[in-house]
């Protein structure tokens, strides 16, 4: 019998903060099931925690000086995880220009926690059973059986009977899986441990910053146990960090509080505020940020093209061009004025961007203006703004920002390895 003295330590131990009921019956069951070699499923919503139980099992079992390996089976692609996970042979496959073992031959002896195992492709699932039965596994462009002794951990936040039920995830492996469940309570489940995370976060953040921690008033530790959180502990450490920079009273009151809390109860660290007045049916995110910004410049774009038009055909800049489009030079930091424009700058009769492409060109001068306008026209009259041109330019941009690396683009990006690696195959991009 597992007494609270034993749970109290495992928690000190690994950096575990809470009372809930719920969550020391979770660590009771990884302590239980900890010794055998019985396969683990680790359930809960994204952010809970989960990785943390599959250390304290492989911590506490008699695997415990071998190897342990964390996957995440949604961030390696489709057309590598079999190679990943089980390794190949040089020249089975275009870039394999050597032989590599997999994570199951490297962890030979030890534990492996496959997170996010609803992700997994259905071929890989197939040579996941097989080691799961038999200890038995092929490598890729390989015809020879290789043996493992390798216990298997893993972890999802999605539904797998749902799964099983839609076709995207074998029967057979799910209950091969689930031989010892362990669910993983959300947040909101677990009562005042809000607060003494709250209080751990800020506590460690006040370190980092070299500022004095936070503490949150009755009414705003009621207000924070109210709060659902569905972003789990990912979300609450964000709102702790954002609070330890950005409040200069350090005792928060609800109504402080309230203004990193999102309204709509999403994953955005805090609402949108101040000035900017929220309309009716109107949910902001990272994308409509990045949506406003691209259609701000598409317009300043548009504006620019026509006064580039209206001053080649009115014989170049004069005042009243200038004023009617006086937005294009709101955020210049210049002294520019249009009363002055007509005094102080010379009256071009072309344009400097058709003069200059005049000048490197040997078609004839009438035919070359009159096509120079008709594409100016042509584009003022398209108007439309492709988002995923532009998204497939900005993933383009990354990528050899950054060498095709895939992890270090999605960084960059702000979105997960995954979805980037989606977005290629949707844009078909090659690497």
């Amino acid at each position: 019998m597992i007494t609270s003295q034993e749970i109290h330590s495992v928690k000190l131990r690994f950096g575990i903060i809470g009372n809930s009921p719920l969550l020391n019956h979770a660590i009771q069951v990884a302590m239980q099931a900890a010794p055998t070699d019985m396969t683990v499923l680790i359930t809960g919503e994204s952010g809970s925690g989960k990785e943390s139980f599959s250390k304290i099992i492989h911590s506490l079992s008699l695997r415990k000086h071998g190897k342990f390996i964390a996957i995440n089976c949604g961030a390696i692609p489709e057309g590598t995880i079999d190679s990943e996970l089980f390794g190949h042979e040089k020249g089975s496959f275009t870039g394999a220009h050597e032989a590599r073992k997999g994570y199951f031959e490297v962890t030979d002896g030890g534990s492996i926690f496959l997170d996010e195992i609803g992700e997994m492709p259905l071929g890989t699932q197939a040579r996941l059973l097989r080691v799961l039965e038999n200890g038995e596994f092929i490598k890729v462009g390989s015809s020879k059986v290789q043996k493992t002794n390798v216990r298997v951990i893993t972890a999802t936040n999605v539904n797998l009977i749902k799964a099983v039920e839609k076709g995207k995830f074998r029967e057979d492996l799910y209950y091969r899986l689930n031989t010892v469940p362990i669910f993983v309570p959300p947040l909101r489940e677990r009562g005042e441990d809000m607060v003494l995370l709250f209080r751990k976060f800020t506590s460690d953040f006040s370190e980092r910053y070299h500022v004095k921690p936070i503490s949150l008033d009755e009414g705003a530790q009621n207000l924070l146990m109210r709060y659902p959180f569905p972003g789990n502990i990912r979300q609450l450490k964000n709102i702790a960090e954002q609070i330890s920079l950005l409040e200069q009273e350090r005792e928060v009151d609800a109504q402080t509080l309230s203004k990193y809390l999102p309204n709509d109860n999403s994953r955005l660290p805090m609402a949108i505020s101040g000035n900017t007045q929220k309309s009716e049916g109107t949910d902001f995110s990272e994308r409509d940020l990045l949506y406003k910004v691209l259609f701000d410049m598409k317009k300043d774009m548009n504006e620019l093209k026509k006064l580039v038009l209206e001053s080649y055909q009115n014989g170049g800049l004069n005042q009243s061009i200038i004023q009617k489009h006086s937005g294009l030079f709101e955020d210049m930091e210049s002294n520019f004025t249009p009363s002055e424009t007509q005094e102080s700058s010379p009256n071009y009769s072309v344009p400097l961007v058709l003069e200059s492409q005049k000048s490197s060109s040997s078609m004839d001068e009438h035919d070359y203006e009159d096509e120079t306008i008709e594409d100016i026209i042509h584009e003022e009259d398209d108007n439309s703004l492709s988002l995923e041109k532009k998204e497939k330019e900005m993933i383009l941009r990354a990528l050899r920002k950054h060498n095709n690396k895939r992890k270090y683009a999605a960084s960059d990006l702000g979105i997960s390895e995954r979805t980037l690696y989606r977005k290629i195959k949707q844009y078909e991009i090659d690497q």
